[in-house]
């Protein structure tokens, strides 16, 4: 089962199970998906629709801009409403591939800059490229660069 289809019968679940948090976040995802589709019909895209890869890639937006909605929420002293902004986290990435962690991360750089021979901070853009392409959805890229920017100067 495809992520789009995984999505649609979790909406009909959680409608079924009266889920009313749960089933506003899955909307606000159908919402967002269908935005996309639309944007890639009017910008000359394919009919064939967003491969899922384009759908990881709005799932991790949706959560980098929650992240920063309940960062300011905090920050604000409104808690009650950054910890429904963690909520709506939570179950978005439950849609994401798991994240790769530090030690992880580290050995996927490593593989990715060994692979393509990248001796110098010029092949960053490569290697880079070549760890999106690899690992979308698993690891937060503005963490990353700075890592395979150090992993290079060496």
């Amino acid at each position: 089962m495809g992520l789009r289809e995984r999505i649609l019968a979790d909406t009909k679940d959680a409608m079924k199970a009266r889920e009313t948090a749960r089933l506003s976040t899955l909307r606000l995802i159908a919402a967002a998906i269908k935005d996309r589709e639309i944007a890639a019909r009017t910008e000359g895209g394919d009919e064939s629709g967003l491969s899922e890869a384009d759908l990881t890639a709005i799932l991790s937006k949706m959560v980098k801009q929650r992240q920063e909605s309940a960062r300011a929420y905090e920050e604000g002293g409104r808690l009650e409403l950054a910890e429904a902004e963690q909520a709506e986290i939570r179950i978005i990435q439950s849609y994401l591939p798991r994240q790769l962690d530090e030690a992880e991360t580290r050995a996927a750089i490593d593989k990715a800059i060994a692979e393509l021979g990248a001796e110098s901070i010029r092949d960053m853009g490569r290697v880079m490229a070549e760890l999106r392409a690899r690992h979308a959805g698993q690891m937060d890229f503005g963490a990353v660069g700075p890592m395979v920017k150090e992993r290079l100067m060496k």
